[in-house]
Order: C-alpha cells, then sequence, then structure tokens
C-alpha cells in the first residue's frame, strides 16, 4: 500500500513532510545555531544560507539571522576565537582568523612549494581585471608565452574556460568561485581598482591564429615561453 505524501505547513519552504531533516534542529543541545555551526564545520566549499536552511530544516529568514549573529559573536574581541565565519563566493565558510595567519601559514606550507609564482599571480591578476580574456590577450599584456602558467591556474581552479571569442574562436578565461573563496571576496566588485591601469581589450585584439600577441609598442615579442609553474 502506497501512502500519498503529505504537505506539512510549518516546513520551512512548504515542502513535504518526509523531506528533510526529521527532528527539529532547535529541541537539540544548542538548539539551531549548533546544529549550523556542526553544518559549516564539515563544508569544504562556501555553502549558501538557502542550502544551510535545507539542510537544517530551518527558514531561510531565520538560517541569515543566525549565520549573521555567529559571524559577529566570532569578531568578537572580548572573546577571541581561533576561525571566523565569513560570506564569501555566494556562501558561508569558518576560516581561520587572519590574526593567526603566520601560525597556520607554517602547518600548512612546511616542507611545500605550493605557492604560487610571481609569474602566475601576475597572470592571475590580469584574468581577474580583464576578464573574459583569451590567452593571447594575457601574452600581449605580459609580453611572453603563458600557455604553461594558465595550464596552471586553471589545474588549481583558480581560472577556467568560460566561452569563445566570437571573431578568432579562441578560448575564453575568467576565475572561478573558488578564486572568490580564497581571496575572500563576495563578487569582482570587491577587486581593488586596478583596472584603470592595464590597457584595454581593444587594443589587444591583433593576435595570430596561434594564439600569439602581435608586439605592442615598447614591449619585448611574445615569443619567449614561461616555463610551466
Amino acid at each position: 500500500m502506497t501512502t500519498e505524501p503529505t504537505t506539512d505547513p510549518d516546513a520551512p519552504d512548504g515542502r513535504d513532510a518526509g523531506d528533510g531533516p526529521e527532528t527539529d534542529v532547535r529541541d537539540l543541545p544548542g538548539g539551531a545555531r549548533a546544529a549550523l555551526e556542526a553544518v559549516l564545520m564539515v563544508v569544504d566549499e562556501p555553502v549558501s544560507t538557502v542550502r544551510l536552511a535545507t539542510a537544517t530544516g530551518l527558514p531561510v529568514d531565520e538560517t541569515a539571522e543566525i549565520l549573521d549573529d555567529l559571524a559577529a559573536e566570532y569578531r568578537d574581541p572580548a572573546m577571541p576565537r581561533g576561525f571566523v565565519l565569513r560570506e564569501v563566493a555566494g556562501g558561508w565558510r569558518l576560516f581561520s582568523s587572519p590574526v593567526f595567519a603566520d601560525v597556520v601559514g607554517r602547518f600548512v606550507l612546511e616542507g611545500q612549494t605550493a605557492r604560487l609564482t610571481q609569474a602566475a599571480l601576475e597572470t592571475l591578476a590580469i584574468v581577474a581585471y580583464r576578464q573574459p580574456v583569451t590567452r593571447g590577450q594575457v601574452s600581449a599584456v605580459r609580453g611572453v608565452n603563458v600557455d604553461g602558467v594558465m595550464r596552471t591556474l586553471v589545474a588549481r581552479g583558480l581560472v577556467d574556460e568560460v566561452g569563445t571569442d566570437p571573431t578568432t574562436g579562441a578560448h575564453l578565461y575568467g576565475t572561478t568561485g573558488s578564486f572568490l573563496e580564497r581571496m575572500g571576496m563576495t563578487s569582482l566588485d570587491d577587486l581593488p581598482p586596478l583596472a584603470p591601469y592595464l590597457p584595454d581589450l581593444d587594443v589587444l585584439d591583433d593576435v595570430d591564429g596561434t594564439g600569439a600577441p602581435a608586439t605592442p609598442a615598447g614591449t619585448v615579442p611574445a615569443t619567449q615561453n614561461e616555463e610551466q609553474q
């Protein structure tokens, strides 16, 4: 015998009573706040307010209010914490406190060489400020071939293909949600105002079919390949 699902009028989004958590998280030790903390402890990428509300069975408005309260509580200088709660890249996630950056850095980077090189950082900055952009256009700004560096940035999840240029068919690249997360930004609008110092893309469109840029005045010909960073 099949039982028809019933709609729970008290469900936060009007879903069926059989969907979502069966236990009201408000009845658990620590209540809704502790339930949200438990979920945030296991996420490995920013999670939206709506998704957190669905996971805990709480109304979205109540979830948003609790998240704001937790973020403020973790920032309270009267009770220093080793972590903070931030809203970045369209979601919420716990991060180690900037105060302990040196300590965390020593732990994470000890014996590793995972940091981006200067060449990779420069290439990433051009993509961030001029996206969507082709590899040829990035090469025109830097004056060297950036194929190897771009492959590294894609492999690290900081840059990805976002389409193709309608004129040349070249792949267009832009930054990813992971880039925003690592930079601690909610959107690209949070980037510092550096873009006016970069050349406009319309002066970088003279590239050949291989993606090698024409040599702008005052720059080094883009024939030198940088090693993969």
